[in-house]
């Protein structure tokens, strides 16, 4: 068996491990990129699935050189609109007041997908396996070893470090024996698309109900009208009664559901659903291994937080190499180094984490006292300046524990 060895061997070449990658690059380490599944095929579509990137997440996505390619494709989320159904009270959020052009951006998976990959092969010193799984690994004071199979044959892999990108469900986290917080919420995201009569004009909605909360964000209007990405938030046993409707059925659902706001919602897109739980590593680190993205946490997409704490992980742990290489005689595995990056991801881990957490608690809670309770909260979110811009730099992915790369300017 062939050995290779490598700086920092990457598993899970997602947006998240692709991201890394793209980071990373500055610092001429050699990198091994390992993913197990070929790269999708897709075409651009008006119901596409979307993820929103927040301003912080954008700077980040900017400051990799990564930007420019990928703006043409994100619809600017100009404003929010918080609401619960039957209460009045209403928090609404606004770039002007953010001072920025946009609070966020929805963009298709497929489009960051291919501007994350796009600048890949032309990486040195980075190699990229797929589809690649790990098959074992072990840990050793000034390596890990890795056992990777390919069709090409199993090789081994020896990296002074290995950075888990591979999901909730994380191989690395399995082989290693690192527990792991889970956190069944018994619910289901439909995620689709619609057509509604009137523009979005910018505003992302999100409607809290007793069943869970149903969001609309803006998408690209196209030739055929008006586009929004829908995710609704279901108890399990009552979104696969959802999700086999008929078309005319679900939109009548679903409109009824999230109100008027908009209009008469005119057509629908696919539908898929995704099971939600609450998944948090119990370390982030081990001997010359780290944890970024989902296989270090995986959240509740109440706040779309999730994706935007990776790219946090991943902006923190491109810093702390540019910093501490040359301390560590250019080892990026060292304790140091580990201990470093830990202590600058927990407090905003944390933070996101129960953020997300306390509005899933808050507002799935049927119980009167506490409806009563979430419309003030809702009212002083309106109305209490200290408090709307605490809430409003959470959203944006600001804080002094965000990358000096996610800050906000000045």
């Amino acid at each position: 068996m062939n050995t290779e060895r490598v700086d920092v061997a990457i598993i899970g070449g997602g947006l998240v491990g692709a991201s890394l990658a793209v980071a990373l690059a500055p610092l001429k380490l050699r990198v091994m990129l390992i993913e197990s599944q070929s790269p999708p095929a897709s075409q651009p579509s008006w119901d596409e699935r979307c993820i929103a990137l927040n301003a912080a997440s954008q700077r980040i996505v900017e400051g990799l050189g990564l930007w420019p390619a990928l703006s043409a494709d994100a619809e600017p989320i100009t404003s929010t609109h918080i609401s619960e159904r039957g209460r009045f009270g209403v928090a609404r959020f606004t770039a002007e007041e953010a001072g920025l052009p946009a609070l966020g951006y929805n963009v298709p998976l497929r489009a960051i997908g291919a501007t994350f990959a796009s600048p890949l092969p032309g990486i040195e010193g980075l190699q990229l396996l797929a589809p690649a799984r790990l098959q074992r690994l072990q840990l050793g004071d000034s390596e890990a070893v890795l056992s990777i199979a390919s069709a090409e044959g199993e090789r081994e892999v020896r990296a002074s470090l290995v950075v888990a990108a591979d999901g909730a469900r994380s191989t690395v986290r399995e082989l290693l024996g690192i527990g792991a917080e889970s956190r069944d919420y018994r619910q289901s995201a439909i995620v689709t698309a619609v057509r509604p009569k009137r523009a979005h004009a910018g505003v992302a909605y999100e409607r809290f109900l007793p069943t869970g909360p149903i969001a609309l964000l803006p998408k690209p209007d196209d030739e055929f009208g008006h586009a929004c990405s829908l995710v609704w938030t279901l108890p399990s046993d009552l979104h696969r009664e959802v999700l086999a409707f008929d078309e005319a059925s679900f939109i009548e659902r679903a409109q009824d559901a999230f109100g008027e706001r908009l209009g008469v919602f005119r057509s629908l897109g696919k539908r898929m659903a995704y099971p939600l739980e609450r998944v948090m590593s119990e370390r982030l680190t081990a001997p010359r291994v780290l944890l970024v993205g989902n296989a270090a946490q995986s959240l509740h997409p109440v706040a779309a937080q999730g994706f935007n704490l990776g790219l946090r992980d991943v902006a923190t742990l491109a810093e702390t190499l540019a910093e501490t290489l040359a301390e560590s005689n250019g080892d990026p595995g060292s304790p140091e180094l580990l201990a470093l990056y830990q202590s600058r991801r927990e407090r905003d881990r944390a933070r996101v984490a129960d953020f997300t957490d306390g509005l899933v608690r808050l507002f799935s809670n049927a119980v009167p006292g506490l409806r009563g309770l979430r419309h003030l909260g809702l009212l002083m979110l309106d109305l209490t300046p200290p408090l709307r811009q605490a809430v409003l730099d959470q959203n944006l992915g600001y804080g002094s524990a965000a990358p000096k790369l996610a800050r906000r300017r000045g």
